[in-house]
C-alpha cells in the first residue's frame, strides 16, 4: 500500500511530504481515529443526517466495524480494492470508514454512474468487491453483478448493506449469505490492518462530462489537510451543522462531508438525491450553518418558491466551487440568507488551489477564486512552462492537497504534473497582484469566434440574469465561416417561455458585450448532468453540432 502510494508521490518531490508534516499540515490521524473519538466523547450526538433517520457517532463507529469485520471475514486482503457504489446517504461513509478499517483501497463509484462506467472503473482498478444496496436507482444490483461477472469482471465478492442509518441492526449480505447483527467484532484486527494517513486510501474518478473517466488516487492526509484549510478559510467551530449536496466520491464532496465533519465533530446532514426544496427543508430543520453545494445547487435553491418560506437564517457560510462563480446569484444567495459565499478553486486531481475567506471583501469573495491556501504554491504556465506567478494563463499548483496521480496511468500522469510537481488546471485564469485567482473558463470551454476568446463561463452568468432563465450552459457550435459560434441550453422556471430574440433585447437592455450574445438558444426541460451533478458539458457539445445552423439563420453579433 504503501510503497505504491509512494511510488506516485514521488512524481512531485518526495522531500516536501517531510515539510509538510514540519509545518502542520499532515500527520497520522485517520478519519477512524477521529469517529473512534467523537464516539467516546460524544456518543448519542448525531454524526449522519438523512431527510428520514440519523446515526449518531456511536452508532456510526459500530456499524463500520459491523461492515470491516464483514470484509475481513469474507477474505478480503490489505490492499485489495473495493468498490463503493451507494447513493449520497449513512452508508456510503460507513463504507468508506469500514474499508479504512479493514486495509482496504476503497473505488469511489459515482452513483450516477452508468453501466459503462461502473465497467470501466471496476476493470480499471482491479476491484475484487463490490458494496451496495440491493437496489440501486431502482435496478437490483444482484443482477448487474451477475452480468459483470458473466462479462469476466473478477468480483469475487458483492457485499449488500443495509441504510444503516434507518436500522443499525440489519443484515449484511456476502454473496447472499447473511452476516448477523451480532458477529464477532474483534477492534484488534482493524488495528493491525487499517490504512494510515499516507497511504493510498481511494481511488475516484474524474467527473469530466465526456470520455471515460481517469482513476484519481488519493491519501487521507491530503483530504485533511483541506479540511484543515477550509475550517480556517470559513472560521468553523465545534457547533457546526454541515449540509453537503456536492455529491461523494467526488473530491469537493469527499473532503467536506467525509473529512470536514470529522475533523471537527459536526453532523453532516446528507440527501440521496438533490432537490432544492429538500435541501431547503433540511437547512430549516437541522439548523444548518455550513452549506456545501455546487454553483448549480445554490442558484436552483434561489429560483425555487420555497426560499421564501423556509427560515435559513442559521446559514453563515457556504462552500462552493470548481467553476467560476456567477456573481449575480452569488450575491442574491448571500443577501437572501445572510450567510457568506466562499469560492474554493481546485480541482479532483490538486485539491485546494486558492479559497476565499470570510475575511475577504465582497468583491474579492464574489469575484474570484481567491489566493493561495497555507502550504500551496500557484503559477501560471504556459504549454507546460513556467512563465509568472501573475497575469493571464493556465494555472499550476502545488502543495499537500495534491493526489498521488492517476491509477496505473504514466502517459496521463505525465500530461498532469510539471516535472516539478505542479498540477496543471484545465483553465485560463488571471492572477492579480495581490495574489487573487479569476476564472475566464475552461481551455476546453473557450469559444472561438473568428479568432475571438469568448468564455462560455461569462456568456452563462449574463444569461442566468434573465428573469425566466434557472440555468444556463454554453458551448461552441461549428460554423464554416467564424469557426464557432455561442450556442446555449437553458433551462426556464415553471411555465415561462423565451427566445433568442428576447434574450439578445435583454442584454442588450442590460449593457451585456455583443461578443457574448449567444446565436443560438436550445431550451430544454432539464440540462443533463455529468455523474459529479455539474452540467454535462460533453452532451451538450455533441448535440450543438447535430444542430449546425446555417451563418445567415442567427443574428450578428
Amino acid at each position: 500500500m504503501s510503497s505504491e502510494a509512494g511510488a506516485f508521490r514521488n512524481m512531485a518531490d518526495p522531500d516536501l511530504a517531510v515539510d509538510y508534516r514540519k509545518a502542520g499540515w499532515w500527520g497520522d490521524v485517520t478519519v477512524a481515529n477521529l469517529v473512534d473519538r467523537h464516539a467516546a466523547t460524544r456518543p448519542g450526538d448525531p454524526a449522519l443526517v438523512t431527510l428520514t433517520d440519523r446515526l449518531s457517532w456511536a452508532g456510526y463507529r459500530h456499524s463500520a466495524d459491523r461492515l470491516a469485520s464483514a470484509l475481513i471475514g469474507a477474505g478480503i486482503e490489505p490492499g485489495d480494492r473495493v468498490a463503493v457504489f451507494l447513493p449520497d446517504g449513512g452508508s456510503v461513509h460507513v463504507a468508506f470508514l469500514a474499508n479504512e478499517k479493514a486495509g482496504a483501497v476503497t473505488v469511489g463509484i459515482g452513483a450516477r454512474a452508468g453501466e459503462q462506467e461502473v465497467r470501466h472503473l471496476l476493470r480499471r482498478t482491479g476491484a475484487v468487491a463490490l458494496i451496495t444496496l440491493d437496489r440501486h436507482r431502482g435496478a437490483a444490483t444482484g443482477e448487474l453483478v451477475g452480468q459483470l461477472r458473466a462479462e469476466g469482471i473478477d468480483l469475487r465478492w458483492h457485499i449488500v448493506v443495509p441504510v444503516f442509518e434507518a436500522d443499525l441492526s440489519a443484515p449484511i449480505l456476502v454473496d447472499g449469505v447473511e452476516v448477523p447483527a451480532d458477529a464477532d467484532i474483534d477492534p484488534g484486527l482493524f488495528a493491525e490492518r487499517r490504512l494510515g494517513s499516507d497511504d493510498l486510501f481511494m481511488i475516484n474518478s474524474t467527473s469530466g462530462t465526456t470520455g471515460l473517466p481517469k482513476c484519481v488516487m488519493h491519501t487521507q492526509n491530503s483530504k485533511l489537510y483541506m479540511a484543515q484549510q477550509a475550517c480556517e478559510a470559513g472560521q468553523l467551530g465545534d457547533d457546526e451543522v454541515l449540509l453537503g449536496l456536492a455529491p461523494v466520491p467526488f473530491g469537493f464532496g469527499l473532503f467536506t462531508t467525509h473529512f470536514v465533519t470529522a475533523l471537527i465533530g459536526a453532523p453532516t446532514v446528507v440527501v440521496d438525491r438533490f432537490s432544492p426544496e429538500s435541501a431547503l427543508e433540511l437547512i430549516e430543520r437541522e439548523g444548518v450553518t455550513v452549506l456545501v453545494c455546487v454553483s448549480t445547487q445554490f442558484k436552483m435553491m434561489l429560483n425555487s418558491p420555497d426560499v421564501d418560506k423556509r427560515d435559513v437564517s442559521s446559514l453563515r457560510v457556504m462552500f462552493t466551487g470548481g467553476e467560476m462563480i456567477p456573481y449575480e446569484a452569488a450575491r442574491s444567495f448571500e443577501e437572501r440568507t445572510g450567510s457568506l459565499v466562499l469560492n474554493f478553486y481546485g480541482s479532483n486531481e490538486s485539491g485546494f488551489a486558492t479559497g476565499t475567506r470570510v475575511t475577504d471583501a465582497p468583491e474579492r469573495r464574489l469575484r474570484t477564486g481567491g489566493s493561495s491556501l497555507s502550504g500551496t504554491e500557484v503559477r501560471l504556465f504556459d504549454n507546460g512552462v513556467d512563465v509568472t506567478g501573475t497575469g493571464r494563463g493556465q494555472p499550476g499548483s502545488r502543495g499537500p492537497s495534491v493526489c498521488l496521480g492517476y491509477y496505473d496511468d504514466p502517459e496521463a500522469n505525465a500530461q498532469l504534473f510539471t516535472e516539478d510537481g505542479y498540477v496543471l488546471h484545465a483553465d485560463i485564469v488571471t492572477i492579480d497582484d495581490e495574489g487573487y485567482l479569476t476564472v475566464v473558463g475552461r481551455k476546453s470551454e473557450i469559444i472561438i469566434r473568428g479568432g475571438k476568446n469568448i468564455s462560455a463561463a461569462v456568456v452563462e452568468d449574463l444569461v442566468t440574469t434573465h428573469p425566466v432563465v434557472a440555468l444556463a450552459a454554453a458551448v461552441p457550435m461549428p460554423d464554416p465561416l467564424f469557426g464557432e459560434r455561442v450556442c446555449v441550453f437553458v433551462e426556464l422556471r415553471q411555465g415561462e417561455s423565451l427566445t433568442l430574440t428576447e434574450l439578445i433585447d435583454f442584454l442588450g437592455g442590460a449593457g451585456a458585450s455583443k461578443e457574448n450574445y449567444p446565436e443560438h438558444l436550445v431550451v430544454m426541460d432539464e440540462l443533463p448532468r455529468s455523474s459529479g451533478g455539474k452540467v454535462a458539458k460533453g452532451r451538450l457539445t455533441a448535440t450543438a453540432e447535430e444542430l449546425v445552423v446555417r451563418p445567415e439563420a442567427v443574428p450578428e453579433p
